[in-house]
């Protein structure tokens, strides 16, 4: 008998906390042990249409739209009620009638879970509680706070949009509509992160997207359980292929142009609430070296700027190590007069070519991160006056030579030409095993590195899409996107790796 006093107690406490009963008074009492006693949580009682029927509207002050509420929402709701508003109460019910018949808002859903109606308040919407009804009108009055639609500071053009992706994920839709007419863009929502919910968008041309690609997608995004998601970052790294991989295997833009381009290729976008950066899915090292811009100017000067920045990733990665390899191991390989200047000038240096080149470039490393974390008045100033300052110093102090100041500046520039900053930082610090490679085996040291860069590009993979493609696997039809590219009416086909539903881009 007393288990059956406590079951009976327990499952009435259950449903009081979980589901809306229709008791004002026990609803109300269970939404605020739900949110607690926080000073931002507003509970505006009042009656409605100046009747007996009492009601409640709950919303967050500051993120919800006040002004809205106090102007517009109770007026409506506190406005008496006339004969003809009786007869159609009467008929419909009070929840129905206020839906319906008073509320002027778009964006109306019904609820009786005390935990969805929970959240959605945490969000930004208000929720109206009614006397009597089992359900609860959620409104959306969430007040947006957006900057001013401005260009990509991370991927800037010559010639090209000057607008660039904002931290609201509904203006970034609205954007990603906005690219033209198109029927066949879907935006699919999802709600992510464990405690603190977050939404996020899985955009795609249903025409043309692999239908295996977008159910992996899904999956992987309907599988992150993290407390928090700040960032589209934390997503990339949650749904990534190989974690160990020093090389992204997502591509993140801001640019509304690259998303656009690449849903027509028949990849995935990913928009997170909060961020600016948009994640492509899936992606090639190729990818990862091309600019926008390659197709907005003509095909021969795009190709050529293109390979270019194949050739600055080359001498990114690998310009240290072969200094080293040449200057310690293999002199002979060096013309005898060039073999001659550079042996004076380093004449003095106590430190052999390795241990120059990692003092130069740890101060390289140094001063990118103090330029980017400094204001950026500041930080532009720092940057230069500390190369220039360490530079010179170093060569008079004798702790480097000029030649290794210059191997160092043309790294660092090239670096800088690398259109991807997470493919450029990944460049960077694998620069560092070349030119270990190079002080232990020297040239041998960094061949053996090239070839298991490779084996390791060769079998990685992004969503099932080989890394390294068009190359390896070889397509020859993909080769018309790949270091060159070739003039538009001749690119007629999406890549055939993707395997997408419709294959030409125009007949």
């Amino acid at each position: 008998m007393i288990w059956n006093k406590h079951s009976k107690k327990s499952h009435l406490s259950q449903n009081v906390n979980t589901h809306v009963t229709g008791n004002y008074h026990l609803d109300l009492t269970a939404i605020k042990q739900k949110l607690g006693e926080n000073s931002d949580v507003q509970y505006r009682e009042f009656k409605l249409k100046k009747s007996d029927i009492s009601a409640v509207l709950i919303f967050l002050d500051g993120l919800s739209d006040k002004e809205l509420i106090d102007t517009d929402l109770l007026r409506q709701l506190m406005m008496p009620f006339n004969l003809g508003d009786l007869e159609i109460l009467e008929k419909v019910g009070t929840k129905d009638f206020i839906k319906n018949y008073v509320l002027s808002i778009s964006d109306i859903q019904e609820s009786n879970d005390i935990k969805f109606i929970t959240t959605k308040i945490l969000n930004g919407s208000a929720a109206l509680f009614i006397d009597g009804s089992q359900d609860v009108l959620i409104l959306g009055l969430k007040k947006e706070k957006t900057r001013n639609l401005m260009e990509p500071l991370s991927e800037s053009l010559v010639r090209g949009p000057r607008i660039g992706f904002t931290e609201s994920l509904s203006d970034n839709t609205a954007i990603l509509r906005n690219s033209g007419e198109n029927e066949d863009l879907t935006l699919l929502k999802i709600s992510v992160g464990k405690r603190s919910k977050k939404d996020l968008v899985i955009a795609y041309i249903n025409e043309i997207v692999n239908p295996k690609l977008l159910e992996e997608i899904k999956r992987r995004v309907k599988s992150i359980d993290l407390d928090y998601l700040a960032e589209s970052g934390y997503v990339e790294q949650l749904i990534e292929d190989n974690f160990l991989s020093p090389f992204p295997q997502i591509q993140s833009t801001e640019r509304p142009d690259r998303v656009i381009s690449a849903l027509m290729e028949g990849r995935v976008a990913i928009l997170l609430d909060g961020s600016p950066f948009v994640l492509i899915a899936p992606v090639t090292f190729g990818m990862l070296l091309q600019s926008p811009e390659d197709y907005y100017e003509r095909w021969i000067p795009g190709s050529l700027i293109r390979m270019l920045r194949f050739i600055t990733a080359f001498i990114s990665l690998f310009a240290p190590a072969l200094y080293i390899s040449f200057v310690s191991f293999h002199p002979g390989l060096i013309p005898t007069k060039l073999a001659i200047s550079m042996a004076g000038f380093r004449q003095g240096v106590p430190f052999p070519a390795f241990i120059e080149a990692i003092i130069m470039e740890v101060a390289i490393e140094i001063l990118r991160e103090a330029g980017l974390r400094l204001p950026k008045p500041i930080g532009q100033a720092v940057g230069i006056v500390g190369g220039l300052i360490i530079g010179e110093a170093a060569v008079q102090a004798g702790i480097v030579s000029p030649i290794m100041v210059i191997v160092v500046a043309l790294t660092a520039i090239s670096s800088f030409a690398i259109p991807q900053y997470s493919s450029a930082i990944a460049l960077r610090y694998l620069r560092f095993i070349a030119m270990l490679g190079a002080a232990m085996l020297g040239l041998y040291g960094v061949v053996l590195f090239f070839l298991l860069l490779c084996s390791h590009l060769v079998r990685l993979k992004s969503f099932g899409v080989p890394y390294t493609s068009p190359a390896v696997p070889f397509r020859l039809r993909d080769l018309q996107d790949f270091i060159i590219r070739m003039p538009m009416f001749m690119m007629n086909r999406r890549p055939m790796i993707l395997d997408t539903k419709d294959s030409k881009r125009k007949e």
